[in-house]
């Protein structure tokens, strides 16, 4: 399962191919992925330019002025940045064609991953509760102190909990 680390490295990887392009079409082949695929993503996307590629936790954003793509990996997921006229597999989900020619194609062999849409992402129901990460400045000794008063469980069950920290394990 891609965690924290490698999810930071996906971005880093696919931010140079896609900031400041525009989104020429969205091919979605399967919907059926953790959460249906849904439908708007094709129409809010298409047409819009990526403005910025950034993380929250374990999922992505493409950020555009009319709202973000939210993306998650789940287990099995993986991200390649392609010519927009290669021919998908069986398992390719999710192709993003750019104005470059390029494309980016999301693969996800056991379907565990997720593309939603989020006019705020901070608001969705999957981000809005999430704890700090752990390399920021929000996430100290203090904040851990803090988090744990109150609470009966092992320091391992604590800063696995996202709502406490984020990425952790």
């Amino acid at each position: 399962m891609p965690e924290l680390p490698e999810v930071e490295t996906s971005r880093r990887g696919i931010s140079p191919w896609m900031e400041n392009q525009r989104v020429n079409d969205v091919v979605v082949r399967d919907r059926r992925l953790r959460w249906p695929v849904p439908e708007e993503l094709e129409a809010n996307l298409t047409g819009q330019t990526i403005r910025a590629i950034r993380r929250r936790a374990k999922y992505l954003f493409l950020d555009t002025d009319a709202g973000s793509a939210m993306l998650h990996l789940g287990m099995s997921g993986s991200l390649r940045i392609i010519e927009s006229d290669e021919p998908a597999g069986k398992h390719d989900h999710v192709d993003v064609c750019l104005g470059s020619g390029k494309a980016l194609r999301f693969r996800d062999p056991r379907r565990f991953g997720s593309w939603l849409w989020a006019q705020t992402p901070e608001e969705h129901p999957l981000i809005r509760d999430l704890g700090p990460e752990p390399l920021s400045e929000a996430f100290d000794d203090d904040y851990l102190w803090q988090a744990s008063r109150g609470r009966r469980v092992a320091i391992k069950q604590l800063i696995m909990n996202a709502n406490v920290v984020v990425g952790v394990g």
